[in-house]
């Protein structure tokens, strides 16, 4: 599976910026969650799918977070630009 890959160490309440260039999923996993979406398993995620352009996604608590943007499977690349708001 092709997909961008960001990492970060967030706080609590950061707010990960996600302007894209066309529709894509994107999420934000902690590690073990990010882990399980590499190898195609089961794995929790904050986002989805997003119509939108500009995606914003709040971090639950502190720790080392991955952001994931991928098609879905589908053909073609995307583009992303990544921001964070500490809080």
């Amino acid at each position: 599976m092709d997909f961008l890959h960001y990492e970060f160490r967030l706080k609590k309440g950061d707010v990960v910026e996600v302007k894209l260039d066309k529709q894509a999923n994107v999420q934000l996993l902690d590690e073990i969650n990010f882990n399980n979406y590499k190898k195609g398993k089961k794995y929790n995620s904050i986002g989805g799918f997003s119509k939108d352009l500009l995606v914003n996604l709040s971090s639950p608590y502190k720790g080392l977070w991955h952001l994931a943007v991928d098609l879905g499977g589908h053909k073609g690349t995307v583009k992303a630009s990544v921001q964070i708001s500490k809080s």
